[in-house]
C-alpha cells in the first residue's frame, strides 16, 4: 500500500514538472528573445555549468540556509513554547513581537553588513532573524492551543514542569513547527539570492552570486541554469523538511 502511494506521488510531482516544462517551452517560442531560453538550453547550460563549478555554489547556498533555520529554530521554538503557556510573560512579550514582527529586516541588511562584514556571519544572521518571528509566532499559536485537560492529566501523574514541556507541549506543537519550517524556507531561500548579491566578496558566493554574475555578462542560459539549481535546493529542502514531518508526526496524518 505504501509503495503504490509512493508511485502516485512520484507520478503527480513528474506530470507537475513535465507541465511546468512545456509552459516554459511554450513561453520561450513565444517571446522568441535571446534572454529568456528554453528549458533544453538552460538545462544543457546547468550540467555545463555544473562542471565548472556551480555544485559548489550549489553547497554553499545550501549549508547557508540549513544553517540559519537551525539557528533560528531551537531559540524560536523554546521560546514559542514558553510563551504559550506561560500567559504573564506573553503579556509583556506580545507587543514587542507585534511591533517587531511586521518590520521587513532585510531593510537592516546595510548595517548587518556594516557591523559584520561581508562573510558568512552577515547572511545567517539576517537569515536567521528574519525566519526566527515566523516558527516563534507559530510556536506560540500552536502552545496556546494545547489543551488544559491535557496537560492536567500528566500534572495528575506527578510530571514536573520540564516533563509536561517533553510530553506534551512539544509533541502538540511539533506539526505546526515543522510547517512553519517549510513557510520559512521560502522567505529564507528569498532573503538568501538577496544577501548573496549584496553581501560578497567572490569567489564561491553561493547560488545568488552566480546568478547575478551570469546576468551582467548577459550569458542568459548560464543564468536560467542558476535558476535551475535554485529551484532544485529549494525543492529538496523542501521534500526533506515534508518526510520529516511524516516521520517525526505519523499521528498528524491519520
Amino acid at each position: 500500500m505504501a509503495a503504490k502511494k509512493a508511485k502516485h506521488v512520484a507520478m503527480d510531482y513528474l506530470a507537475a514538472a513535465f507541465f511546468l516544462l512545456a509552459l516554459w517551452e511554450i513561453a520561450s517560442l513565444g517571446l522568441n528573445r535571446p534572454y529568456f531560453p528554453g528549458p533544453y538550453e538552460s538545462f544543457l547550460a546547468f550540467g555545463h555549468e555544473l562542471t565548472k563549478g556551480l555544485w559548489a555554489h550549489l553547497l554553499v547556498s545550501t549549508a547557508r540556509v540549513v544553517v540559519s533555520l537551525a539557528v533560528a529554530l531551537v531559540p524560536a521554538v523554546a521560546l514559542g513554547m514558553v510563551l504559550g503557556r506561560v500567559e504573564r510573560l506573553d503579556r509583556w512579550a506580545a507587543p514587542l513581537i507585534y511591533l517587531t514582527y511586521p518590520v521587513p529586516k532585510i531593510i537592516f541588511l546595510p548595517l548587518v553588513i556594516t557591523l559584520l562584514g561581508l562573510g558568512e556571519l552577515a547572511k545567517i544572521f539576517l537569515i536567521s532573524v528574519i525566519v526566527f518571528f515566523q516558527i516563534l509566532v507559530t510556536t506560540r499559536d500552536a502552545s496556546r492551543q494545547v489543551g488544559k485537560s491535557m496537560v492536567d492529566s500528566v500534572l495528575s501523574l506527578g510530571a514536573g514542569e520540564f516533563q509536561i514541556y517533553r510530553h506534551v507541549i512539544y509533541p502538540s506543537c511539533l506539526p505546526k513547527i515543522l510547517t512553519a519550517l517549510r513557510i520559512s524556507l521560502g522567505t529564507a531561500i528569498a532573503v538568501l539570492f538577496f544577501s548573496e548579491t549584496i553581501a560578497n566578496r567572490g569567489g564561491i558566493g553561493g547560488i545568488g552570486y552566480h546568478l547575478m554574475e551570469a546576468w551582467s555578462r548577459l550569458e542568459w542560459d548560464v543564468m536560467f541554469a542558476s535558476i535551475i539549481a535554485m529551484g532544485i535546493m529549494g525543492t529538496a529542502l523542501y521534500l526533506l523538511l515534508e518526510w520529516l514531518e511524516k516521520r517525526l508526526c505519523p499521528w498528524d496524518s491519520l
